[in-house]
């Protein structure tokens, strides 16, 4: 994206990186930075660094990192020019003129937004009309109202083949937008017939209130019963919920996550405006981070059966990995929200919401279920695996109650329990720890390096050439020092070359350089992670002479050495090298077998 340097600099000033992240993340002041819990990967224990100073965030956990242009681009799913639009309208500034390409990218998805709110309305349109009969009078037998109906915007696909199509072209759409926005697919003869026909349409919408897809519910028996929108440039399931547009201005202190659309709907008209459900698949791990970015708390509402309490199990576990706490809530006499709600009514529904309990309750309860206490062999399992939850529980506090809750259900000595949950925390310990040293001790071999594939190589030359660039950047003065002693030539990896030719083009010029500096020169994959690793992450380089020199040193020898290699290497005949190859040889100095 072309966008002048001058916009840039107006848009930092007007935005503070702190401020942003802060609104998606919980941030508490250690020292000169700020600390959190990293949204981009599952974490108990803050990992998640930024550095207001420099403009920088970086994830010492996943590597994750970059200014406020990456961290909107991460945690929005945006490309970068949609992220500058982003935190322009933030800012309250309009994004200078586009180059014609990037215009046209922006242009498609604006297309695709207008294209689903103009077949959104169709279809709430036809949902009243003669065509909409049989999906009005599904809804009645729902009990949706049509306060409920306006308010998520529902609608109806008429059985027929072309309806939307035809209307949509008429509108002025092309026959390309319609196959992009997936609400038409083609034929082998070449015409189109609508997507959804003879189904109930639920809008998705997103937060900022465009509608991004839809779900859709079969009248017959059509096969699937529910289906979504397909993937598009404006929407993705797995990443998206349902409702989070309505959601996300409660005044709740907590959300409720249900299985499907009519939950949901059944809900928010029962007057609890904060529920949302997933888009026909269980939860994901983005939708996790998600909820953490709005709630602290969510409540599990999802059907009785045991598919729905294998969801309850797979959610727990990924709102605790993401931060959240979770509670269940446990029906009876119904198998869904929506049926209790009809049956009950919505004052029954809230006291259930008030009695839900916590997540390891439920947990326990449900390792209980089908064993006889009674039969030693049911009791040993149940008390091992009761054993490993209560160590996986972080609260001490917990801990103990459920030990004294368990101890006593299963009629076992308290003391003897503790003992068997201490040694399952210290076996997840170790497990933990050499997790933890595996990630340590080899880093550059474990982990992939997309931005710069020459450092797994030169793993001494990178290093050094990683010191040497922050020497740089945290002592921009000595830039000609760096460029008597330095050229860029004498860098080995490519990406480190490209950056420190980078800084020193940009401190020539006189320009500060934060996080946002590196965003529009390097947007490949990983390269903004990599920046912030090396510039947002640990204290300023101070300036040191001998260091200098000694690094320079480092970097000059591994130069020769790689040169050397080389130059022996092609001095060896074509046999010689195949010959090495065969017997696991590496190196021009390798000795015959």
């Amino acid at each position: 994206m072309s966008i002048p340097e001058s916009f840039i600099t107006e848009l930092k000033e007007a935005l503070r990186i702190e401020d942003v992240i802060g609104s998606y993340v919980q941030l508490k002041r250690h020292g000169s930075n700020l600390l959190g819990l990293c949204p981009f990967h599952s974490e108990k224990t803050p990992s998640f660094s930024v550095r207001p100073d420099r403009g920088f965030f970086h994830c010492f956990g996943c590597g994750a990192g970059g200014d406020v242009i990456t961290f909107i681009r991460k945690i929005e799913n945006l490309d970068y020019p949609d992220a500058i639009r982003f935190l322009a309208e933030r800012a309250g500034l309009t994004v200078p003129a586009e180059n014609e390409q990037e215009a046209r990218l922006a242009q498609r998805r604006v297309r695709i937004l207008e294209l689903n709110r103009e077949a959104a309305r169709y279809y709430h349109a036809v949902l009243f009309s003669p065509e909409g009969a049989a999906g009005l009078a599904y809804l009645r037998r729902r009990g949706v109202s049509d306060a409920s109906i306006r308010r998520f915007g529902l609608g109806f696909a008429p059985d027929g083949w072309d309806f939307l199509c035809r209307r949509l072209l008429a509108k002025g759409f092309t026959e390309f937008e319609i196959d992009e926005a997936r609400v038409a697919r083609q034929t082998r003869n070449g015409s189109r017939i609508d997507m959804f026909r003879n189904r109930v349409m639920y809008p998705i919408i997103d937060p900022r209130g465009g509608v991004i897809g839809f779900g859709a519910r079969a009248m017959g028996d059509e096969q699937p019963k529910y289906l979504n929108t397909s993937d598009t440039p404006v929407f993705k399931k797995s990443r998206n919920l349902f409702a989070l547009n309505l959601a996300k201005n409660t005044k709740a202190d907590h959300f409720i996550l249900c299985e499907g659309y009519m939950d949901v709907i059944a809900v928010h008209a029962a007057g609890f405006d904060s529920a949302v459900a997933t888009l026909g698949t269980a939860l994901t791990e983005e939708q996790a981070r998600i909820l953490s970015n709005y709630t602290h708390e969510v409540i599990l509402s999802y059907d009785s059966d045991e598919a729905g309490q294998k969801a309850t199990r797979r959610a727990s576990t990924l709102l605790d990995a993401a931060g959240v706490s979770v509670r269940v809530l446990q029906m009876e006499g119904a198998k869904d929200p929506d049926e209790y709600i009809l049956k009950y009514g919505a004052e029954r529904f809230g006291v259930l919401i008030r009695a839900s309990a916590g997540s390891a309750e439920y947990q326990l309860g449900q390792l209980r279920k089908g064993r006889d206490l009674e039969n030693a062999d049911d009791k040993l399992a149940y008390l091992r695996d009761a054993a490993r939850l209560i160590a996986s529980l972080r609260s001490p506090l917990e801990q103990d109650t459920f030990i004294g809750r368990v101890a006593e259900a299963a009629g076992v000595d308290r003391s003897a329990l503790r003992a068997e949950v201490e040694a399952q925390k210290r076996r997840n310990a170790r497990q933990q720890l050499r997790e933890e040293e595996r990630a340590l001790v080899a880093p550059e071999t474990q982990r992939n390096h997309p931005e710069n594939p020459a450092r797994v190589r030169n793993p001494r030359a990178a290093a050094a050439e990683d010191a040497l660039l922050r020497l740089l950047y945290d002592n921009p003065e000595r830039l000609p020092v760096f460029e008597d002693r330095l050229p860029p030539g004498k860098f080995v990896t490519d990406f480190n070359r490209r950056l420190y030719s980078y800084i020193q083009e940009e401190l020539r010029a006189g320009r500060s350089l934060t996080g946002a500096d590196f965003s529009g020169a390097f947007p490949g994959e990983g390269e903004m992670d990599a920046v912030a690793g090396l510039f947002g992450s640990g204290e300023r380089a101070k300036w040191s002479q001998e260091q200098f020199d000694q690094l320079c040193g480092t970097l000059e020898e591994e130069v020769r050495r790689a040169s050397l290699s080389e130059s022996a290497v092609a001095e060896l005949s074509p046999e010689e090298i195949m010959r090495r190859i065969l017997s696991g040889k590496r190196g021009p100095d390798a000795g015959a077998q």
